[in-house]
């Protein structure tokens, strides 16, 4: 499928596929529905999605008549990483998002930055009562 959403272009042939979902049953299945995330070269994610007259991928065809629909959805890497997060299994997660810690331990990281930036770093941690490291994952999110 291709669709032209604000100014830019979706296209499910060029983008990578990550990951697929499906609820049940067979297409025949009013409530059935299928889900796939894809990234584009630009690194952007989209999800198409198909579903039959009782999913939110419905299109009416009359006043009170409707029928299956699909259609493609841009989403944010937040949106993606949580989609994967409720849809696919741990293994596929990862392969796509990376590793992700059991627990809250912490690496160790060596970056290169000006230092006018780190010095402001360093300011803004202590206005905010915060250590350096605690002060840069907030800003990681």
């Amino acid at each position: 499928m291709k669709q032209i959403i604000k100014g830019k272009l979706y296209n499910t042939e060029t983008a990578k596929e990550l990951g697929g979902w499906a609820n049940y049953g067979s297409w025949r299945d009013f409530q059935h529905m299928e889900e796939t995330l894809y990234i584009k070269k630009t690194g952007e994610y989209f999800l198409f999605g198909e579903g039959g007259p009782m999913t939110k991928y419905a299109e009416r065809v009359e006043q009170n008549s409707w029928s299956g629909g699909s259609r493609i959805m841009p989403m944010s890497y937040e949106e993606a990483r949580q989609w994967a997060e409720e849809k696919l299994d741990a293994d596929k997660y990862e392969e796509i998002f990376g590793p992700v810690a059991e627990d809250d331990s912490k690496t160790t990281a060596t970056i290169s930055i000006n230092a006018a930036k780190w010095e402001s770093a360093k300011r803004a941690a202590q206005q905010k009562g915060m250590g350096i490291s605690e002060y840069i994952e907030s800003l990681l999110g």
